[in-house]
């Protein structure tokens, strides 16, 4: 399975345990501050912020909070001391990967992604290093179970996909950043469940990992992202079905 495929299922499983404890509910406030603060608290006008508000409600964030967030904005709260950094290395076999960051001390972040990266056995890359092998893509991923292709090809190429493609019990769908609403408002209205929706960077080409490899890799991408400035983790791992198997069964 593609490194972006399975790794959106096990973050979204380690989103309700995260959201219980907290943690994912501050990273993600702290990013719908962000947004607000950089384009305007008023999400019609903004989609950063919108697709902040959906990821949020999608961790059964409360309206509440959320609307709280963003109204310390317009009280004054202050985001400036809040940067956006993306860090590139290289993990086990070679693969490439690409960190997200939002840190109000870039120093810190710096020096405790970097050694994260060597616990694992990964090197914390120049800045460009492998982020040309990544795309912005809008993606989604529907149970097979819901849909059929073909009633799925025609909703998601109707509302401006580029493509519909199965992976294993999955389908993925993959569009332009700028297409992303229209897909997600063509999916809802259909009423086909999404398991993830997300707008994604997604490699050209993958590398295919052994069990080894694919243990290294999976436990560098959870710590990175369990790391409090994280916004999220990219990735060009396959895993094939029968190691991802032993794995999820402990062997």
């Amino acid at each position: 399975m593609s490194g972006h495929s399975h790794w959106a299922g096990i973050k979204h499983k380690k989103a309700v345990i995260d959201a219980k404890r907290g943690k994912l509910w501050s990273k993600l406030a702290r990013n719908i501050l962000v947004a607000a603060k950089t384009g305007g608290p008023d999400p019609a006008g903004n989609l950063t912020l919108r697709y902040a508000i959906d990821k949020a409600k999608d961790a059964n964030m409360p309206r509440e909070t959320i609307e709280k967030t963003i109204k310390k904005v317009t009280g004054g709260a202050d985001a400036s001391n809040f940067e956006e950094v993306i860090y590139e290395g290289y993990g086990a076999h070679g693969v490439a990967i690409m960190v997200d960051v939002l840190t109000d001390n870039r120093n810190r972040t710096a020096s405790e992604i970097r050694h994260i990266f060597e616990r694992h056995g990964s090197s914390l890359g120049a800045a460009g290093c492998v982020g040309w092998t990544f795309k912005k893509r809008g993606v989604f991923t529907v149970e097979a179970a819901h849909a059929t292709e073909d009633a799925l090809m025609e909703v998601a190429l109707d509302a401006g996909a580029d493509d519909v493609q199965r992976d294993g019990d999955l389908f993925e769908i993959t569009c332009a950043p700028d297409a992303y609403e229209q897909v997600k408002a063509a999916l809802a209205q259909r009423q086909i469940p999404v398991k993830v929706a997300e707008l994604s960077r997604v490699p050209d080409a993958y590398v295919t990992l052994n069990r080894e490899g694919a243990r290294k890799i999976l436990g560098l991408m959870e710590e990175l992202e369990d790391h409090d400035d994280v916004q999220n983790v990219y990735a060009n791992f396959d895993i094939p079905p029968e190691i991802m198997k032993t794995i999820e069964a402990g062997a």
